[in-house]
C-alpha cells in the first residue's frame, strides 16, 4: 500500500528545497535521457523551463540525449565510461548491463533512501511492490518511472474500418481477425498492421491475448516455463503470419525504425497498431491539428475475449518503465543533494514541469483549473515544446502517482479518447498477465539474456514473414534451450520456489 505524505513531511520537504535552492552557485547534475524523436532542435541555453527548474531547486541540468532507437547501445557505452553522467535513465531495469553494473558497484544503493519519509517524502511514497520489482539482489538502485497499467492494447482507424463495412468495435479475437482482414484489403499500397523493428510489443499483445504468458508463466505443477512453450504463443504468431500472407503487414517491417512508427500512420500507410493505447488520442489530436480532421477517426481497444470468453491482457509494463539511476560519479557528500532533486521531481511541481513544461510557455490553464493548449497558441506552444521541452519527460518518474498540478484536461480535441484510455486501464487491469520472474534474478539471464532473447525474437520475426517453417521455428526454440534457456528456466524456478516458501 502506498504511504501517504503528511502535511508535516510536505512542509519539511518545502523547507529543505528552499535551503537547497538558496545556494550561491547552482549544483550541476549531468543526466542521460532517451530522445523521441532525434530531429528536435532542443535549445538548452536560455531555456525557460531549465531556468525555472534551477530557480526552484538550485540544480542546473546538463542533459545528454541518446536516440531511443539505439539507446541500448548508448547505455552500454556510457556505463563502460569511467566518468558516466550522474543520473542515467535506464529504460529496461532488468537489462543485463544494468544488473551487472549494479552488482559491480556502479550505482548508489538507494534502499534506505526510498524508505526515508522524513528527508525524501515523495520517493518514500512510491509503491513498495514496484521498488521490489526493480531491485537487484534485494537492493534498490533506482527510482522507478511509473507507468499506467496495463496500458498495452490495440488502436485502429475507425473511419477506414467503416469504409470497409465494419462499424462495430471488436470485442473478441474473432472480431479482431475480421477487422484486420478487412483493413488489409483497403488498397495495394497500404497495410493493416503498423509493425516496425520493435516487434516485442506487437508479438506480446497478440500472443498474450490468445492466452500465452507474459515472458514467463507458471504451469499446473507450479513451475516456471518460457512463454514460447505455450500453444497460445504459436497461435498468436500464426495470426500475425496469416495477416502478413494476405498483405496486411509491410514486408520490410523488421527494418522500419521506431522513429518512423508514428509517421507511417500519419501518412495513411497503415491503420492498426498493437502498442500503448494512449497513442490513439495522440494520433487523433495530431490529425485534428495537422490534417483538418473534424471527426473521430481512431478507436482504442483492450481485453478481447477468446472463444471460451476469458480475457488476458499484455501489460505494456509492470507499473513502471525503467528507472532513474544515480551513478558513483556522485560523491557520497553530494548524494543527498541529488536525492533531494529527485524527490522534487516526484513532487506536484516537479511532475508538472517535467511532464508538461510551464504555464505560458507550453500550456495555459482554463477557468476550471486544467491545463490546455488554446487553438490560437497551438503553433507557438508546439514550437516551444520542441525547443525547450523535447523529451524532458523521460526524467519524470511519478513514483507516488500522478500529482500534477494543475492537472491536464481529460479530453482534448474532438474526442473522448483520453477518457476512454483511462477507463480501459481501470477496467482491464484485473486481466493483466504479470511476469512471475520480474523480481527474480537469473545468472544466465544476466550473462546471456540478450543473446537468448534474440534467438526467440529473430525466429518469431522470420516465422511471421514466412521465411522459416514451424519445424524451423521449433528448432530455434531448441537452440535457445541448449544455449542456456534451460539453465535460465532452472534458475528462475529455484528463485521462484524459494520466494514462495
Amino acid at each position: 500500500m502506498k504511504k501517504l505524505v503528511s502535511l508535516f513531511l510536505a512542509l519539511v520537504m518545502v523547507l529543505s528545497l528552499v535551503s537547497f535552492a538558496s545556494a550561491e552557485e547552482p549544483f550541476e547534475i549531468s543526466v542521460l535521457l532517451p530522445q523521441f524523436p532525434t530531429d528536435i532542435d532542443f535549445t538548452a541555453e536560455n531555456n525557460p523551463i531549465l531556468k525555472a527548474i534551477e530557480e526552484k531547486t538550485g540544480v542546473k541540468l546538463n542533459i545528454l540525449w541518446g536516440a531511443n532507437s539505439t539507446y541500448g547501445d548508448i547505455l552500454n557505452t556510457t556505463l563502460a565510461d569511467k566518468n558516466p553522467p550522474m543520473l542515467i535513465a535506464a529504460t529496461d531495469a532488468r537489462a543485463p548491463i544494468v544488473v551487472n553494473s549494479a552488482r559491480a558497484g556502479a550505482f548508489w544503493d538507494l534502499t534506505e533512501a526510498v524508505a526515508d519519509e522524513a528527508n525524501y517524502p515523495y520517493l518514500a511514497a512510491g509503491a513498495d511492490a514496484v521498488y521490489s520489482n526493480i531491485a537487484v539482489d534485494g537492493k534498490v538502485f533506482g527510482i522507478y518511472r511509473s507507468r499506467a497499467y496495463p496500458r498495452g492494447g490495440i488502436y485502429y482507424r475507425m473511419d477506414i474500418a467503416k469504409e470497409m463495412g465494419i462499424e462495430t468495435v471488436p470485442e473478441t479475437l474473432d472480431d479482431l481477425t475480421a477487422l484486420a482482414e478487412a483493413l488489409a484489403k483497403y488498397s495495394d499500397d497500404t497495410y493493416c498492421l503498423n509493425m516496425c523493428s520493435y516487434t516485442a510489443g506487437t508479438i506480446s499483445v497478440i500472443t498474450v491475448a490468445f492466452g500465452a504468458p507474459n515472458n514467463w508463466g507458471v504451469d499446473e505443477n507450479g513451475d516456471i516455463y518460457p512463454a514460447h512453450k505455450s500453444p497460445a504463443y504459436l497461435e498468436g504468431l500464426n495470426w500475425l503470419r496469416h495477416l502478413y500472407e494476405i498483405g496486411g503487414i509491410d514486408p520490410n517491417f523488421a527494418q522500419i525504425s521506431t522513429s518512423d512508427w508514428d509517421p507511417i500512420e500519419r501518412q495513411g500507410k497503415a491503420f492498426m497498431r498493437f502498442d500503448c493505447m494512449d497513442n490513439a488520442h495522440r494520433q487523433q489530436e495530431w490529425f485534428e491539428k495537422n490534417a483538418d480532421v473534424t471527426e473521430q477517426i481512431f478507436m482504442s481497444v483492450c481485453g478481447l475475449k477468446k472463444a471460451d470468453g476469458s480475457i488476458t491482457v499484455w501489460p505494456q509494463n509492470a507499473g513502471f518503465n525503467g528507472e532513474i539511476l544515480i551513478t558513483k560519479s556522485v560523491s557520497e557528500a553530494d548524494l543527498p543533494k541529488v536525492l533531494k532533486f529527485l524527490d522534487w521531481c516526484n513532487s506536484p511541481e516537479g511532475q508538472t514541469m517535467l511532464n508538461a513544461g510551464m504555464e505560458g510557455v507550453t500550456y495555459d490553464v482554463n477557468e476550471e483549473g486544467y491545463r490546455y493548449i488554446p487553438e490560437e497558441k497551438a503553433d507557438e506552444y508546439s514550437k516551444n515544446t520542441q525547443m525547450y521541452f523535447n523529451s524532458l519527460n523521460q526524467l519524470g518518474m511519478g513514483a507516488p502517482g500522478n500529482l500534477e498540478n494543475p492537472p491536464a484536461a481529460v479530453n482534448q480535441g474532438l474526442t473522448n479518447l483520453r477518457e476512454r484510455y483511462n477507463e480501459l486501464n481501470t477496467e482491464f487491469a484485473q486481466y493483466a498477465v504479470a511476469d512471475p520472474c520480474y523480481p527474480l534474478v537469473s545468472e544466465t539471464n544476466v550473462a546471456f539474456g540478450s543473446q537468448l532473447s534474440t534467438i526467440i525474437s529473430d525466429a518469431a520475426v522470420q516465422y511471421i514473414a514466412g521465411l522459416i517453417s514451424e519445424d524451423e521455428l521449433r528448432a530455434a526454440w531448441e537452440d535457445w534451450a541448449m544455449q542456456g534457456g534451460d539453465l535460465m528456466t532452472q534458475e528462475y524456478n529455484e528463485g521462484y520456489h524459494a520466494m514462495k516458501q
